[in-house]
Formats: C-alpha cells, structure tokens, sequence
C-alpha cells in the first residue's frame, strides 16, 4: 500500500521523460508514491485540469505558473514550481518553402541562429514588398517558453513578431500535420515534433533553443500550492523521485530502455530513432544534413532540476515585453515567488546532492562549463549564453525590462 496518491498531468512530449520514467522505472514506487499519469493533448487542458484539482502535479510549462499566478488563465489557479524537468529541447522548424526562399537570403543548414534569422528577415522583407501575405508561426500556447523564444529571436534578428509575422497556438502533437497541410509555414515545439517533419520530408529545422538561449529553462513541475501546504511529505517524496529519475534519464547506459519506454502510446508513441535525436542533440535538420548540438537537452546535468528565481524573473520580462502583463513591483514578486528553491533544498538536503548556493544568477553571463559553490557534491553549470550576447541580471530588472521595450503597450 502506497503511502502517497498523487495525480499528475502530461504532455506527449519528450521532456515528460522525467515524470514517466519516475512511475514506470519505480523511483516513485520507491518513495511510497501512487504516481498517477494522465496523457492530455493541450497546453489548456493542462492548465485548466489543475486549477479545478484534478491533478495535484503536472508536467507543465515554464511560463504558464506564472501566468496562473498573475491573473491571465481563465480559472484562479496559484501554482508553484518545485523543479525543473529539464533544459532546452526545443526546435523552430520551417516549411521546406521558406526554407528554400531562407537559403536564397543565404540561410545555412548549421542552426546558427543570427544568420538563419537574418536570412528569415530578409525573406519577410521581399515577401511582404511583392504584396505576399505574413508567414504564419505556431506556438504551443500563449504564455510558453516557445512563444517568448521565438519572440526574442526574431526581435533580436530585426523581425518585429507582432507586426511581420502571425503567431497562432497550435497543440504540439498537432504541429507537424498543420505544416503539411500547409495552415502554417513554421513552429516552435519541443522534440520530437520538429523531427516528425524533417522525417516525413515536409520541413527544415532552422534553429534550436540551445543556441538562441543555451541551457534554459523549459518544462517545469506545477504544483497546485494549497496541495503542496497540505501533503508537504508527499511532495518532498515526489521531487526526491523525480531527482533519482532526471537522474536515470540522463545516463546514457539507460537511452536505449528510456527510448523504448517513451515509444509506448500511453507516452509519446513516437519510434526511439527520433527520440534519440533529442538525448545525443545529433539532430538531422532536414535533406540528410546531420548538426550535433552540445546541451540540446538537458533532463539532470547542470543543474537542469533546480528551480532558478532568474529562470522565472527572465519569463516575466517577456511577458511584460509583448503586452501580457504590466511591469509593477507586486507583479514582480508575484512572478519571482512562483519558483520555490526553498522546497526543492529541503526535499533533496538529506540526499547529499550538489545545491546551488544562491537561489537566482544571472542568465548569459557564462561562457564555459564553470564549477560552481554548491552544497552537497560538486555542481558545474555553463555555458549559458544568449544568441545576441546580452546578459539577464535579475538584480537589474526595471533596466532590463526598459531597455526591451517593444513599443507594445501593456495589458492593463
């Protein structure tokens, strides 16, 4: 008999990775945990099945806590983000159209996010002169990672994302299908979704997360906070599972049963030759044209589990960005209490792990795999550079957030 019950939600994606392989490869078992996993197929669903108590958990994305917690979702949800389930795994994947009109704007197959995002520009730039409509982009959700990635990118390469392109929601599993079928010309998803289009010959990876912003943050664990308050011995259970299973997942010795497991249709049912693409970052970006990617995801290794104030502090400063929420210093608390280090050391202290010593950073600032002061065991963190080398500083927000200004106007 289990000590614990806990229900958690999913997406078929592969970063879910941490939270399947606690349940089945039994480290949830292990800590008297019932993990209870429920498959959904939206973003939405995610969000809205917490809020009404129908998960205790879920595999949730890193910007949707706070969006919870600031107002913007349809049902009052407070969230907390005890842990990370892992850095990076994104890709933005083109139609094999614009790729063709990017190569003519001297677009590479290298991943390198400044040229290839020049040469995006400049395509939208004759697009639009020749009277062409804007090329179409879909996200997964509105207030995700993949949103205010794609955002930064194209603003950094001089593409403003609210005028020159549109941006639609589309689920990730349905992102593949709506390129070929031609609703839309481009997408930012997790893996393996980019890679189901370069397989099926109908798109071109441009870019990866890991160079726009290399070793950030990505799918986080959601926690419903007055379930935490209540069941404290639970949760610190749970995030001792999920570390022993990051943990697992990141082992090489173990890709070829994590593969096999994720292969099952309860989880991605997607064929372990694509899923392996996203653990070695040896990705085929389309034609046959192999690039390996250093840290293209990262399910325990530096630090990918820790749930870093900075990480939520950087998602806010997009939202204010594009107009989601309004810069104030209670918004700003809001969004920095979101991410709990505290539960996250108390769970994990009497494991002897390596625990950072600080509970933010700033974000850019390494340029090289660097040892960090850490409790517990040895912690290396790095390198974590944006494409644009610009550095996040969360001791420095207003100056941030002024010196990104869109020009959009806040929601009010």
């Amino acid at each position: 008999m289990a000590d614990y019950e806990i229900n958690a939600g999913f997406m078929p994606l592969f970063d879910s990775a941490v939270l399947v392989s606690a349940r089945e490869i039994g480290f949830a078992a292990r800590e008297g945990i019932d993990l209870k996993l429920s498959r959904e197929t939206s973003w939405a669903n995610i969000r809205d099945r917490i809020a009404i108590g129908h998960f205790d958990v879920a595999h949730m994305l890193g910007p949707m806590p706070l969006a919870c917690n600031l107002g913007l979702t349809p049902l009052a949800s407070d969230t907390i983000v005890p842990f990370s389930l892992g850095l990076g795994g994104n890709c933005v994947t083109v139609s094999n159209a614009v790729w063709d009109g990017m190569t003519a704007h001297d677009a590479h197959p290298d991943l390198d996010p400044t040229r290839n995002g020049t040469a995006l520009r400049d395509l939208i730039r004759a697009r639009a002169a020749a009277g062409e409509a804007p090329l179409r982009f879909a996200v997964t959700h509105p207030h995700s990672g993949h949103n205010y990635e794609l955002r930064y990118w194209l603003a950094g390469c001089g593409i403003d994302p609210s005028r020159e392109v549109e941006i639609v929601i589309v689920p990730p599993p349905f992102m593949a299908d709506a390129l070929a079928a031609g609703h839309i010309d481009g997408y930012c998803v997790g893996e393996p979704w980019n890679s189901v289009s370069v397989v099926a010959g109908k798109g071109h990876i441009a870019t990866v997360k890991a160079s726009i912003w290399r070793a950030s943050p990505e799918k986080v664990l959601g926690v419903r906070k007055s379930w935490a308050r209540d069941h404290p011995d639970a949760l610190s259970a749970l995030l001792r599972a999920l570390h022993h299973a990051a943990r697992w997942c990141q082992n090489p010795a173990n890709h070829r049963e994590l593969t096999a497991l994720m292969a099952q249709p309860a989880f991605l049912g997607q064929p372990a030759e694509i899923q392996t693409r996203a653990l070695t970052g040896r990705l085929d970006v389309g034609d046959g044209v192999l690039r390996r990617v250093d840290d293209f995801f990262l399910p325990f290794d530096k630090a990918a589990n820790f749930p870093w104030k900075s990480h939520a502090l950087w998602f806010y400063t997009q939202m204010v960005r594009w107009g989601d929420v309004r810069h104030t210093p209670a918004n700003a608390a809001i969004a920095r209490d979101c991410y709990r280090p505290d539960l996250y050391r108390a769970a994990l202290k009497p494991l002897g792990v390596a625990l950072p010593g600080a509970n933010a950073k700033v974000e850019g600032a390494l340029t090289s795999a660097t040892p960090v002061g850490s409790a517990g065991a040895s912690l290396v963190l790095g390198p974590d550079g944006f494409f644009d080398g610009r550095i996040f500083d969360p001791d420095m927000l207003d100056a941030y957030i002024e010196a990104q200004a869109s020009g959009l106007q806040a929601a009010d």
